[in-house]
């Protein structure tokens, strides 16, 4: 049996390579520990809904926030998804909420009916080039932040991480949320435009 390549197959490993250069399987993480006044202010916008309603980041302000930037063509972003659903479902009544930020070309024409068909049950909106450079340009999808109550970004991901990963870092923001009334704290609001 040869090792070598077919120059056909080896050209359409390339072209798929190429296809798939900005959507990631390869995570990379960030997390700003510490208290939450030490991380990062979330940028708020304002982006339209399916049903043209203007959403606001702002308006999650004291949630748990999953902001997710995806496209109905990533790969890594269709595996992620049922997760996210199913976070909703279970962490809703505690405090949180997803958002997902759609990056695709043709806006609503593909996002509407991929919403219908994955029953998709958390807020999407469709973002802009405005938006993505408000958080640090985003040009790899999946690229997931998980906020806090304040409106801090508390952990970042560039590519597809593990439903467990996602489950833990939710988890221990909401008890951020317990041990700061626990200990009679109140969390600050800073709306930023």
């Amino acid at each position: 049996m040869s090792s070598r390549i077919s120059y056909p197959l080896w050209t359409s490993l390339l072209a798929v390579s190429a296809l798939a250069g900005s959507c990631s399987f390869s995570p990379k993480r960030t997390s700003a520990t510490g208290e939450s006044s030490n991380r990062k202010l979330a940028a708020n916008f304002r982006l339209p809904d399916a049903n043209g309603v203007q959403v606001a980041l702002a308006a999650y302000r004291g949630k748990i926030v999953l902001l997710n930037f995806w496209a109905t063509w990533c790969g890594p972003c269709k595996i992620e998804i049922p997760w996210f659903i199913e976070f909703n479902k279970s962490y809703r009544d505690r405090g949180f909420a997803v958002l997902g930020v759609s990056l695709d070309d043709d806006e609503w024409k593909s996002v509407k009916p991929y919403l219908a068909e994955k029953k998709i049950d958390y807020m999407v909106v469709v973002g802009n080039d405005q938006v993505s450079k408000s958080y640090g340009d985003v040009d790899s999808l999946p690229t997931t932040f998980l906020i806090d109550r304040n409106g801090r970004i508390a952990f970042v991901h560039m590519g597809l991480v593990g439903k467990d990963t996602y489950e833990k870092e939710i988890r221990s923001l909401l008890g951020e949320g317990r041990q700061a009334a626990a200990f009679g704290g109140e969390h600050s609001s800073v709306t930023v435009d």
